[in-house]
């Protein structure tokens, strides 16, 4: 259910709520009726950049007690997982785009001309409508399930295709878990976590070449009961070989393993 007019999707368990949110940040593709005219068209047909149907490989985490949150508008409008100061999160060469990008990952320039690129007064606008509001809920939600049960574990939910030249060379591994260098989460989380995801067939790497954005980085305070980790995978894993369309079929061998890892997370919650 979309909250009147809120950046965001909210799904809450209809039972039995168990202390976990799942954040989906980069699976919107709507724009705002005030800046859909500013954009390329045939760009904004199908935002690229965009973590495609994750929505749907995570559908089972509602009747499992989790709550999910998850972005209406696309990240070109406003990446809710940049710092608000737009400071780089990787110093290693890599091209990022920023907090509002200008242009995709492949350079593409997204706006129809430089006037309607955001400026400063801009940027601060789409922070205070479409990036705290996501921010501030999680906050929210993370702070009420503290408070009914001690600790909450969060699940920052990323995809991306299997090659980006941009970011790096090589062929990304299949699964990257990152806690920023063990810092967003007790280290039993991230231990389950591994060794639950590491238990397949799937390629598995950890804090590299994705630590956890900023989402992950500024939610995860394990001193303080609240534990962070994002999962970045590959699109090819659960979409179509040109990374186009959901494949059900390939899908439900990553669905099942997400599954197994969240049901021992959350009994080590319940232990």
């Amino acid at each position: 259910m979309t909250h009147s007019n809120q950046p965001f999707e909210l799904i809450i368990p209809e039972e039995k709520k168990v202390p976990f949110v799942l954040s989906i940040p980069h699976c919107g593709i709507k724009f705002p009726a005030e800046l859909k005219n500013f954009f390329e068209s045939h760009l904004i047909e199908a935002p690229d950049d965009t973590d495609w149907f994750l929505e749907i490989l995570y559908d089972f985490a509602q009747e499992m007690g989790i709550t999910i949150i998850k972005a209406v508008y696309s990240r070109w409008v406003i990446d809710l997982n940049r710092t608000p100061e737009n400071q780089s999160l990787y110093n290693d060469g890599r091209i990022i785009t920023s907090l509002c990008p200008t242009t995709t990952f492949f350079g593409e320039k997204l706006y129809k001309n430089e006037a309607q690129q955001p400026n400063k007064e801009e940027v601060e606008r789409r922070l205070k409508k479409y990036y705290w509001p996501y921010h501030n809920k999680i906050d929210e939600l993370l702070q009420s399930c503290k408070a009914e049960f001690g600790e909450v574990l969060f699940w920052d939910a990323h995809s991306i295709r299997r090659n980006v030249k941009t970011i790096q060379k090589e062929d990304f591994p299949d699964l990257i878990l990152g806690n920023d260098d063990l810092k967003t989460a007790g280290s039993t989380f991230i231990d389950k976590t591994l060794q639950s995801l590491g238990s397949d067939v799937f390629e598995l790497r950890h804090n590299t070449p994705f630590k956890g954005g900023y989402i992950t980085r500024s939610k995860g305070n394990p001193t303080e009961n609240i534990h962070a980790l994002q999962l970045e995978m590959c699109k090819d894993l659960y979409m179509s070989n040109n990374e186009t369309s959901y494949n059900p079929q390939k899908a439900e061998h990553v669905k099942k393993l997400l599954k197994s890892t969240f049901e021992q997370l959350i009994s080590h919650m319940n232990a």
